[in-house]
């Protein structure tokens, strides 16, 4: 009786979820195209000046016309190979770095203030003197990607490592187990949520460094386009470019869900 009970109760809270779900996901088509909306009316009514804000309907003739020439998948190609390129590099710094500070607390205790700082410190200022450094190609672009993520990576996990219930290593001090088994059975597995939040965020940090990048010095990319496109004064594409960011970028945090959920599936 109590089973067909509590079988009764999940299949209504599942009922629930996937009702929210639908309404979620509803509200959300529906700004999106409210939004794309919005945008043609207001250019072709001129309530917004056509000629720097375009309108939907000339960004998609325009991203049809350069996908079906093949004119704009090369640059999409390179910002996607260097975005993903700096995303997963500056994942994996940050998460060592921190996994560093946690293991020495006096070396945590000496970096914390140049965190703080290198955390406060504008990191697209840095661009000349990387590009300087390491010249005029992908390994600067892909520099600015990391640096921008690394350092919130580093901060935010050392945070969730020092966060972690501190009963799970007393249990295992009761068993003699040494630190390095503390991180590994208890502090990791506890933060692995705050490391997939750190990779959502980190999505739109690795588009910032690497479209940085390229404004500051390629001559191919997304970003080299959004500059081309304001020295013509070719605003619509400038903005096809941005909508192309958008979709990536959207497509990005998606693969990024989807490891979430994974991850909770085989770690819970």
């Amino acid at each position: 009786m109590k089973q067909r009970t509590d079988d009764a109760l999940f299949e209504q809270y599942q009922i629930r979820v996937n009702r929210d779900k639908k309404i979620v996901l509803t509200w959300q088509v529906i700004i999106l195209i409210g939004f794309f909306a919005v945008w043609e009316i207001s250019s072709r009514l001129y309530w917004i000046d056509p000629l720097i804000f375009s309108s939907p309907t000339k960004v998609f003739n325009l991203i049809t016309r350069k996908v079906i020439d093949g004119s704009i998948l090369t640059h999409l190609q390179i910002t996607i190979f260097e975005t993903v390129l700096g995303f997963i590099i500056g994942t994996i710094l940050g998460i060592a770095f921190a996994s560093i500070l946690w293991a020495s607390p006096r070396l945590s205790r000496i970096f914390d203030p140049y965190l703080v700082i290198l955390n406060a410190m504008p990191k697209v200022a840095l661009g000349p003197i990387i590009i300087v450094a390491l010249g005029p190609g992908y390994a600067s672009i892909i520099a600015m990607g990391i640096i921008i993520s690394v350092v919130i990576t580093t901060i935010v996990i050392y945070s969730a490592f020092k966060e972690v219930n501190p009963n799970y290593i007393k249990v295992l001090q009761g068993f003699g187990a040494t630190r390095r088994q503390y991180f590994r059975e208890a502090v990791f597995p506890a933060t692995l949520p705050a490391m997939i939040s750190t990779l959502k965020v980190n999505v739109g940090l690795a588009w910032v460094g690497v479209i940085v990048g390229e404004f500051l010095v390629s001559k191919e990319g997304l970003g080299y386009l959004i500059v081309y496109g304001f020295q013509v004064f070719d605003f619509t594409l400038v903005m096809s470019s941005l909508i192309l960011i958008a979709i990536v970028a959207a497509l990005m945090y998606k693969v990024v869900e989807k490891i979430e959920r994974w991850l909770i599936k085989h770690t819970g």
